[in-house]
C-alpha cells in the first residue's frame, strides 16, 4: 500500500514508518517545511520514497495522511485527488489544542469524509471535532534500548525551539530548576538559551544532536526532567522512559497517563519536582530503580508492535 504524509514530525514518523507499507514523503527543491523528504537525522526504513510534487498525479496512492490543514489543498493542486473524497484519507492531530480551550474547533470538524486520530486521549477530549469520526492511537517508540548509567549528576531536558516557544515549553521555569541541578538541554534552537536565561555554563549546557547519540547522551544523565506546561506528550519523555531513566515531570496533559507511580515524580508544583531532582541526584539506586520501573512502563504501553497494529487496524478500515 503506498501511504503519502509529510515530514512533519520525525520521532513520530520514524515510528510509523516501521510499518509494512511504502511511505511517499513530497520532497522540494529547498527542503522546506512542505518538502523535507526523507529525515536526516532518524533512521528510516528503505520503505521511505522521497517524491517530488510533479510525479504525485502518475502515483498510485492508497491513503493520505494528513497532519496540517493546508496539506488537503497541496495533494489536491499536486495530484488532482481530493483527500476523503477521490482517495482515502486520516486526518492525524499531533497538537493539543491552543485558543479558546476548552472550546477550540479542530480545522476538520464536521466532515462525514475524513477520520481524526488523536495521539492521546486527553487531545481527544480537548479538541471539538463536531460530527467527524474521532480515535486514538497513542504513541509508539522504536525502542533504543536500556541504555541508562546516570554516571552524570545533571538532569537532561529535551525541548525544541525553547526561546520562541516560551511558557508553554517551560523555559521560564529552567532557571529555577537550574539551581537543584546542573541542566544538559538537548534540541533544536537551543544554543542561545543559557544566554537568554542568564545562566553560567556550569549550570546549563546546551546541545542539538542526531537522535541516536542524543539518546546515548541522555542515558548518561542521571534523571529526565519534563517542564512542558502544554503539549500533547513528548515523545522524547518516553525514550528518556524506554533509555531507564527515571522522570520528574510536570502533572499537565497526558503526562499523568504516561508516568505511572514508582516511574518517577508528577506533579504540578515546581517545588515537589525540585525536591525530587535533589533525592535523584543525591540517590543513585534510587534513580535506578525508578528508571527500570519507568522502562518497563513504557514498553508496555508504548510499545512498537502495539502502535503498529493499532494503525494497521485503522488502515484496513478506512481503505476497504
Amino acid at each position: 500500500m503506498n501511504i503519502l504524509l509529510w515530514h512533519v514530525h520525525g520521532s513520530w514518523t520514524t515510528a510509523f514508518v516501521q510499518g509494512p507499507h511504502t511511505y511517499l514523503v513530497p520532497v522540494l527543491a529547498g527542503r522546506g517545511p512542505d518538502g523535507l523528504g526523507r529525515a536526516r537525522t532518524f533512521d528510516w526504513p528503505a520503505s521511505v520514497v522521497e517524491l517530488p510534487p510533479e510525479r504525485l498525479r502518475e502515483t498510485p496512492v492508497d491513503l493520505v495522511l494528513l497532519q496540517r490543514p493546508h496539506e488537503e489543498q497541496l495533494v489536491a493542486r499536486w495530484s488532482g485527488r481530493r483527500p476523503g473524497r477521490d482517495v482515502p484519507a486520516v486526518y492525524l492531530e499531533h497538537n493539543c489544542p491552543h485558543g479558546d480551550v476548552p472550546d477550540t474547533r479542530h480545522p476538520v470538524a464536521d466532515r462525514d469524509d475524513l477520520t481524526v486520530v488523536h495521539v492521546t486521549e486527553f487531545n481527544r477530549l480537548f479538541w471539538d471535532c463536531g460530527r467527524t469520526r474521532t480515535t486514538v492511537i497513542e504513541h509508539g517508540i522504536v525502542d533504543p534500548g536500556h541504555g541508562y548509567t546516570g554516571e552524570l549528576t545533571a538532569a537532561a531536558v529535551v525541548v525544541n525551539e525553547p526561546l520562541r516557544r516560551g511558557r508553554t515549553t517551560g523555559t521560564d521555569l529552567l532557571p529555577y530548576f537550574a539551581e537543584q541541578a546542573p541542566l544538559h538541554v538537548f534540541g533544536m534552537g537551543t544554543a542561545d538559551l543559557a544566554r537568554h536565561l542568564a545562566l553560567p555554563a556550569d549550570r546549563c549546557r546546551t546541545a542539538e544532536l542526531p537522535q541516536a547519540d542524543m539518546h546515548r547522551e541522555l542515558a548518561r544523565r542521571r534523571l529526565y526532567l519534563h517542564p512542558v506546561r502544554w503539549t500533547s506528550l513528548g515523545l522524547s519523555l518516553l525514550e528518556a522512559m524506554h533509555l531507564g531513566m527515571p522522570v520528574a515531570a510536570l502533572a499537565t496533559t497526558e503526562t499523568t497517563r504516561a508516568v505511572p507511580p514508582g516511574a518517577g515524580v508528577v506533579s504540578t508544583s515546581p517545588e515537589v519536582l525540585a525536591a525530587a531532582v535533589r533525592h535523584y541526584l543525591a540517590e543513585p539506586q534510587a534513580a535506578a530503580e525508578d528508571g527500570a520501573r519507568a522502562r518497563r512502563a513504557a514498553l508496555e504501553r508504548y510499545g512498537l508492535k502495539r502502535f503498529l497494529t493499532d494503525w494497521e487496524r485503522l488502515i484496513e478500515e478506512v481503505t476497504r
